[in-house]
C-alpha cells in the first residue's frame, strides 16, 4: 500500500514537471503565418532555468535561451522572405514541433459586427464565395469571445487554411482582403487574425487604464448602457481577446467599429487613444486602416450616425498612418448590416496596397481615396471648398444638393454647389456672408459627391 502511493506521489511530481515543460501560446501553432523579413518574437513558458533551444527550417538556425524566475521565455528570431511550408522545432526536456508555418503578411481584423460578419450571415453571394474559398496561402486565426478584467497570457483558438468550412464563419471582410492583396502580391501567404465582438463600444478594445487616466474618455464611457449582447466596461475584450497575442509581429490593423458609438461627440479622441494604446503595446508604429460607419437611421436624433462617421475622418489628420475606407455607396441605410462585404474589403486592401504595399501594386493614394475635406476660402457670397483626392470631381446627380452653408447665426441653408477646377463653389441667396459649410450632413444621407477614382466625398462640416 505504501509502495503505491509512494508511486503515486511519485507521478504526480513527474506529471507536474511535465506539465512545466516549454509550452507556448495558442497563437503560435501549426498553420501559421509569421510576418516576412522581420525580426518576430516567439514567446512561452517552461521551467525556471530551462534551457530552450530553437531551430527553424528555413535556415536551420538554432536560437537559445534559458526561461526566467517567472517560468517565460522569448525569443527573436528572423524570418526570410514570403514562403514555406516551414518547421519550427522548440526543445526543452520536451519538444514542439510547428508545421505547415508559411511565411507572408499578417493582418488582425477588429471590431464589431460588421467586421465579424461572415459568409454564414447571408452577405451578397455568399454561398458562391464561400465554394471558391479553399486557398492554402491564406490562414485564418479566430479569437473567441471572452472578457477578462486584467491582462491574459493566452487565448484559445488555432492557426486553419482556407477552405469553404473555415471561411464560412471568418470575417468576410477579412478574407476579400486577403483574396485582394494576394492579387498584387502574387499569391504571398496572408495570415489573419480576426478578435471582434458584434455590438461593443471601442472602450472594451483597449486598456482601462487609457480610459481611467483620461477625463474625456472617462466620462464618455460612463454614459455607455449595459447590453446584453456584450461587455461595455473598458478594457475587457483588450484583455482576453487582445492583449494575449501582443506581440506577435503585425503588418497591420484593420477596423470596423462605431456603430455601438453613434452619439458619441467625441468619438475621435476614443479611436485615436485606442490605436495609440495598440501601438504602444506592440511597440510598432503599424498602419491602421478603418472603415468608416454606413449612413443609417438612428433613432430620433438626425445627427448621431453622422458626427461618429465626421470623428472618423477627422483622426486621419490626426493619428499618422491611418487610412479610411468609405461604404456611403455601397451600403444600404435601413440595414446596419449591409450585405456587400466584397467591396470594402478590396477597398481596404486598396488602401494597404497602396500605403503599404505600393512597390508591388503601383497604386497610388489618388486612386484608393474619396474626396477629403480640405479647406474653404470666403469670396464676397461664396464658399469656395477644396478637398484632396479631388481629381475628376463629379456629383452622381449632375448636381448637388447636399451641401449646405450658414452666416454667423448657425443657421444652415441649402447651397447651390458648382464644380469648378476641382473645387466646389457655394452660394446660397439665404446667407450672404458664409462662415460655416457642411455636405451630407445627416444620418442617412448618401454621399453624392465623387472623384475619378468613383469613391464618394465624406460629410464634413466646418467652419471659417
Amino acid at each position: 500500500m505504501k509502495n503505491n502511493i509512494f508511486k503515486f506521489v511519485f507521478f504526480l511530481m513527474i506529471s507536474s514537471t511535465m506539465v512545466a515543460n516549454v509550452t507556448l501560446p495558442n497563437i503560435f501553432g501549426d498553420n501559421m503565418v509569421l510576418q516576412r523579413n522581420s525580426e518576430v518574437k516567439i514567446w512561452g513558458w517552461a521551467n525556471p532555468k530551462e534551457e530552450i533551444k530553437l531551430v527553424s527550417s528555413w535556415n536551420n538556425q538554432e536560437y537559445k535561451v534559458v526561461a526566467n524566475n517567472q517560468a517565460q521565455w522569448e525569443l527573436h528570431i528572423k524570418t526570410p522572405e514570403a514562403g514555406g511550408p516551414y518547421t519550427i522545432s522548440i526543445k526543452g526536456y520536451n519538444e514542439v514541433v510547428l508545421k505547415n508555418i508559411l511565411i507572408g503578411e499578417v493582418w488582425v481584423c477588429s471590431g464589431q459586427s460588421n467586421m465579424e460578419m461572415s459568409a454564414s450571415w447571408g452577405i451578397n453571394n455568399g454561398e458562391e464565395e464561400m465554394k471558391n474559398a479553399t486557398n492554402p496561402n491564406i490562414r485564418f486565426f479566430l479569437v473567441p469571445k471572452l472578457t477578462a478584467t486584467s491582462p491574459q497570457n493566452n487565448l484559445l483558438g488555432n492557426w486553419t487554411e482556407s477552405t469553404p468550412e473555415t471561411m464560412k464563419y471568418f470575417s468576410a471582410i477579412g478574407y476579400f482582403f486577403a483574396k485582394r492583396l494576394q492579387e498584387d502580391l502574387k499569391n504571398v501567404p496572408i495570415g489573419l487574425i480576426s478578435s471582434n465582438w458584434g455590438g461593443t463600444p471601442a472602450e472594451i478594445w483597449m486598456p482601462e487604464e487609457v480610459v481611467q487616466n483620461d477625463p474625456v474618455l472617462l466620462e464618455n464611457a460612463k454614459k455607455l448602457n449595459e447590453q446584453e449582447y456584450g461587455p461595455r466596461q473598458p478594457g475587457r475584450a483588450y484583455n482576453a481577446m487582445i492583449y494575449p497575442f501582443v506581440g506577435f509581429k503585425i503588418a497591420g490593423t484593420l477596423w470596423y467599429q462605431g456603430e455601438s458609438n453613434v452619439g458619441s461627440l467625441v468619438y475621435d479622441k476614443t479611436l485615436s487613444a485606442l490605436i495609440t494604446s495598440w501601438r504602444k503595446a506592440w511597440q510598432d508604429e503599424f498602419p491602421f486602416y478603418f472603415v468608416q460607419i454606413a449612413p443609417y437611421k438612428t433613432g430620433s436624433n438626425n445627427f448621431s450616425n453622422v458626427i461618429v462617421r465626421n470623428s472618423q475622418r477627422k483622426i486621419l489628420k490626426e493619428v499618422p498612418k491611418t487610412g479610411m475606407v468609405l461604404t456611403s455607396d455601397i451600403s444600404d441605410t435601413i440595414d446596419i448590416h449591409p450585405k456587400n462585404k466584397k467591396d470594402v474589403g478590396i477597398r481596404l486592401a486598396n488602401l494597404a496596397l497602396a500605403d503599404t504595399y505600393p512597390e508591388a501594386s503601383g497604386l497610388n493614394s489618388n486612386l484608393v481615396n474619396g474626396p477629403l475635406f480640405k479647406g474653404f476660402k470666403i469670396e464676397k457670397n461664396k464658399a469656395i471648398v477644396s478637398f484632396d483626392y479631388a481629381e475628376g470631381l463629379y456629383c452622381k446627380n449632375k448636381i448637388s444638393n447636399q451641401f449646405e452653408v450658414a452666416g454667423a447665426d448657425g443657421i444652415f441653408f441649402p447651397a447651390e454647389a458648382l464644380i469648378k477646377n476641382n473645387q466646389i463653389v457655394l452660394t446660397s441667396k439665404k446667407v450672404a456672408n458664409p462662415v460655416k459649410v457642411r455636405f451630407a450632413w445627416g444620418n442617412t444621407i448618401q454621399s453624392d459627391l465623387f472623384n475619378k477614382a468613383n469613391l464618394p466625398a465624406s460629410c464634413f462640416t466646418e467652419e471659417f
